[in-house]
C-alpha cells in the first residue's frame, strides 16, 4: 500500500472513530475499518440485522446518519431514494447493529452533524 492509501485510511479512521466519530469515549460508531459504499458491499450484509449507519466521503465529510434494516436501506439510497445522498455521493459507510436505534440514531446525528440529515433534537 503506498503513502497516500495508509494516509487516506487514517484519516478515514480517525473520522470514524475519532473525536467525530466514537472511541469508546463518544457515542459514535465503534471501532472498525469502513467499507465502500458499493452495490456489491452492501448486498454482502446478512438481510436483517438492524442498528444505524453513516454515509461519508473519504477525505471529506459525513453524509447521512440512518437507522434501520442496514442492507435494506443503504439499497435503497444506492437506488437513488435520498436526493440529497446522491447528489453528494458518498464513497464509504459504517454501521453498527443494536436495539437502541433511535436514541443512537439521534446523538449521532447531533454529534457528527451529517449535511444531508435534517436537525433534531
Amino acid at each position: 500500500m503506498n503513502r497516500l492509501a495508509t494516509d487516506e485510511r487514517a484519516a478515514v479512521s480517525r473520522r470514524c472513530n475519532g473525536p467525530h466519530g466514537g472511541n469508546g469515549e463518544n457515542m459514535g460508531f465503534p471501532n472498525q475499518t469502513p467499507r465502500a459504499f458499493t452495490r456489491a458491499n452492501v448486498e454482502a450484509i446478512t438481510p436483517g440485522q438492524f442498528g444505524c449507519y453513516g454515509l461519508f466521503i473519504n477525505g471529506g465529510g459525513w453524509i447521512y446518519v440512518g437507522k434501520g434494516d442496514i442492507r435494506k436501506r443503504l439499497l435503497d439510497h444506492l437506488n437513488g431514494d435520498n436526493p440529497c445522498i446522491t447528489r453528494n455521493r458518498p464513497t464509504h459507510y459504517v454501521d453498527v447493529v443494536t436495539d437502541n436505534m433511535d436514541a443512537l440514531e439521534k446523538g449521532l446525528i447531533l454529534e457528527l452533524q451529517p449535511s444531508c440529515n435534517r436537525k433534531v433534537g
